[in-house]
């Protein structure tokens, strides 16, 4: 029987570059590489929306809206 792991909407703001699935999703997520993912992390802490600023990005996140110029 395997488990599976579920997260809790703390775990979900947080990203952990040690695992590959999720080092996977956010540099998608964000249009990084993996590298430019982890350097981001480095520099700016695991919190989803911290990493999001360090990258300019904020707005790809849900609960923020895209600029005028990105649609």
């Amino acid at each position: 029987m395997s488990k599976i792991k579920s997260k809790t909407a703390a775990d979900r703001k947080r990203i952990n570059v040690h695992d590959h699935q999720e080092l996977q999703y956010w540099s998608h997520r964000f249009g990084v590489s993996p590298e430019e993912l982890k350097r981001a992390v480095s520099k700016a802490g695991v919190m989803a929306d911290d990493v999001a600023r360090a990258l300019g990005k904020l707005w790809l996140l849900k609960i923020h809206t895209p600029p005028d110029d990105v649609a």
